[in-house]
């Protein structure tokens, strides 16, 4: 038996990164996974990939109507919600919205990745603490960022998104534990997570490497991390072993928030 046998999970954004390593780590300790996204190609795709413990459903984090008809549905089939992954997020660069900083940035760009990243986890905590509240217990795993503990030039909207997650993870947490109810709430934070997203910045040329070590000089650890190693922490989070874990936030970034870079030695 697995960490999380028999436990129900939905996976939001789960049609790659992140998401799906999630989506298959809970299934390899035995979870039966609902992987949802706005992509339904990739979120079958990875679906198919993790095989019969997963499954696929259509969800748009930002409309309150789809949050309803996927809870429901689970409720239906499955009786229960034991955990939710709150992971749907973009960063506010994918579509060419334009500058992200705090001067050139316009109110619809940070509308836009505010109603997905902000607005998206407002809904899934919501119908999450309605799907689990008949048990009186479950798990919420909110994803925010090492941006959203320190300030990001160039990406106001969202650092700013994701510190509002790392906020509304504790507010949840509490207002669960007042209620009486053993539903816990717990945010992690990743730092540089090698996933599809890198890819355009990255490129497959002979420069790929030195880029890479560019952009992880500041990391203590001096590498990207990788989507399975947030996955670990999320199986934890998700498991029984962490029943008194809640309004925690945990950091997953090489030691970027440790306080100061460690050199490697020189041998």
């Amino acid at each position: 038996m697995g960490r999380l046998a028999d436990k129900i999970v939905l996976v939001t954004g789960a049609g790659r990164g992140i998401g799906t390593a999630i989506a298959a780590s809970f299934a390899r300790e035995g979870a039966r996974v609902i992987l949802s996204d706005i992509d339904d190609v990739a979120g079958a795709a990875a679906a198919a990939r993790i095989g019969p413990p997963a499954a696929y459903r259509h969800l748009d984090v930002r409309e309150e109507s789809e949050w309803i008809a996927v809870i429901d549905a689970i409720l239906g089939e499955h009786g229960r919600l034991d955990v939710l992954v709150n992971n749907a997020g973009i960063t506010g660069f994918e579509a060419d919205l334009g500058p992200q900083d705090p001067e050139r940035a316009s109110l619809d760009t940070w509308r836009a990745v505010h109603h997905t990243n902000l607005d998206g986890v407002f809904l899934g905590c919501k119908h999450g603490i309605r799907a689990m509240r008949p048990r009186g217990s479950g798990s919420i795993i909110n994803l925010s960022s090492r941006s959203g503990v320190v300030g990001i030039p160039g990406a106001a909207a969202y650092a700013a998104s994701k510190a509002g997650i790392r906020n509304h993870t504790k507010t949840v947490a509490l207002y669960c534990a007042e209620q009486g109810l053993q539903i816990r709430c717990n945010s992690i934070h990743p730092g540089a997570i090698l996933t599809p997203m890198w890819e355009p910045v990255l490129g497959q040329g002979p420069e790929r490497e030195a880029r890479m070590s560019a952009f992880v000089s500041d990391t203590p650890l001096r590498r990207f991390g990788t989507p399975e190693e947030v996955a670990a922490v999320a199986v934890l989070l998700a498991s029984d072993e962490a029943t008194y874990m809640t309004g925690a936030e945990l950091h997953i970034d090489g030691g970027l928030l440790a306080g100061s870079a460690a050199a490697p030695s020189a041998d």
